[in-house]
């Protein structure tokens, strides 16, 4: 059987169950709290409020001290981006969470919408640079080039915001979130102005506590990682039951092991459960002929996917 190192579980895509007090310590304040990465007003932050209407978002100024706060007892969950439909991986999670403890107990898809934030007192005609998140930046190439505005990449969209409040410079526009510019006071002066009509970033939840979806009660997804062994046809072996079983594969990334080019982990998702006869056998096959195997997360799947599919079919 395999060896389930499962995760926690945000139930039937809503809110996710009460198992903060499985862990010592947890305040009821903290109960109440998301952790996200990135100041007010990051999209991260509105993925919380909408992930988690009921729940106070608390910011982390990196991914490694929301993973920190969620060890110790500062917020009841952490929601994490970590994939974009335009700029692929947000976070390094597969480095990240391996080596934290944490499960996965959710997922959430949040549609990104980027406003061109000035100053109330600025004009069009004043704008010489504009300041953004890498990605942002990236995300919203055309009007950028319409306006011939000269990019300036920043930490975070929410931060560029700030700056801006601060600095009161006319000649600078932002791309950012329209919380960033409730919560700074700028104005938006071009709405929705991202590419691409399906930016859209997946999240997911983690908590310190176990908590895996249950089989049988709607689609599940399953997360794991796996090193195989340094032999032939090792990968294609390791994956081959997935295709016999008949097993849906959403993601498969790799990423290096200490630096070692011939130390490669891989990061996937399988749509369905353990307990599933076809995914038990796959994952088995794909255990067999790994030299490290960990189940991160067993949780529901986001109505998201299911919408996603009927659009494109």
């Amino acid at each position: 059987m395999v060896k389930t190192m499962s995760s926690p579980e945000n139930r039937a895509a809503k809110k996710p169950k009460a198992t903060a007090a499985k862990r010592p310590g947890l305040s009821a304040k903290a109960r109440n709290v998301v952790l996200f990465q990135g100041e007010l007003g990051a999209n991260s932050h509105v993925a919380c409020l909408n992930a988690f209407p009921d729940m106070r978002p608390e910011p982390c100024g990196t991914f490694e001290d929301a993973l920190a706060a969620l060890h110790q007892g500062l917020g009841r969950y952490a929601l994490i981006p970590i994939e974009n439909s335009v700029a692929g991986r947000v976070a390094d999670v597969h480095h990240l969470l391996p080596g934290s403890d944490l499960y996965i107990v959710g997922e959430h898809f949040e549609r990104i919408y980027h406003q061109l934030l000035v100053l109330p007192e600025a004009r069009l005609e004043d704008l010489k640079t504009i300041h953004s998140h890498t990605h942002a930046l990236g995300q919203c190439r055309k009007i950028i080039r319409e306006l011939g505005l000269r990019p300036v990449i920043e930490a975070d969209t929410a931060g560029s915001a700030r700056m801006l409040a601060e600095e009161r410079d006319v000649t600078k526009a932002v791309i950012a979130s329209k919380l960033a510019a409730e919560i700074y006071g700028l104005k938006i002066l071009r709405s929705d102005i991202e590419d691409a009509e399906h930016n859209t970033t997946r999240f997911i939840t983690l908590s310190a506590d176990r908590d895996d979806a249950a089989s049988g009660n709607g689609a599940v997804v399953t997360t794991f990682i796996f090193r195989v062994r340094n032999v032939p046809a090792a990968l294609y072996k390791a994956l081959g039951g997935f295709a016999t079983n008949g097993v849906n594969m959403t993601k498969l990334e790799s990423y290096m092991v200490d630096g070692a080019f011939t130390a490669t982990m891989f990061y996937a998702d399988v749509e369905g459960h353990p307990d599933d006869t076809p995914v038990r056998l796959a994952l088995e096959e794909c255990q067999f002929f790994s030299s490290e195997f960990r189940i991160v997360g067993v949780y529901p799947a986001s109505p998201f996917r299911a919408q996603f599919r009927s659009n494109k079919a």
